[in-house]
Parts: C-alpha cells; sequence; structure tokens
C-alpha cells in the first residue's frame, strides 16, 4: 500500500473509518472524512482495508 486517501465527492462523513483506524481517518471541520497527515500508512495497513471495505460510500481510495 503506498497511499491512502478519501474521495471528498462522496464521502459522507459517517465515521465509519474514523471508529476503525482513528490513527490514520479523522472527520475534518467540513464533516468529512480526511487522511491524518504525517500518519504512517504502512503500520496500519488491515484496518485501513477494513476501513474501505467499511466505507457505505467507497470513498476510501487505496493506492498500491
Amino acid at each position: 500500500m503506498e497511499k491512502v486517501r478519501v474521495n471528498r465527492e462522496v464521502c459522507i462523513g459517517c465515521g465509519a473509518c474514523q471508529g476503525i483506524a482513528s490513527n490514520i481517518f479523522e472527520i475534518d471541520e467540513e464533516g468529512l472524512a480526511t487522511v491524518i497527515e504525517g500518519s504512517d500508512i504502512k503500520e496500519s495497513e488491515e484496518a485501513i482495508q477494513d476501513a474501505a471495505d467499511m466505507c457505505p460510500t467507497s470513498a476510501i481510495v487505496i493506492d498500491e
């Protein structure tokens, strides 16, 4: 996994990603999910994949 991002055009800010991987995702002031700058995605690959799988709008994009 090289990079993870949130497609904010489809994100509804449900918070599932934050609940699953709070060290990677947060809900910002606009009420949408974002990847925490400087987070270590290598350490949390399984949780990131779980968050992507649980996202109701498939807003989490994983670049291999």
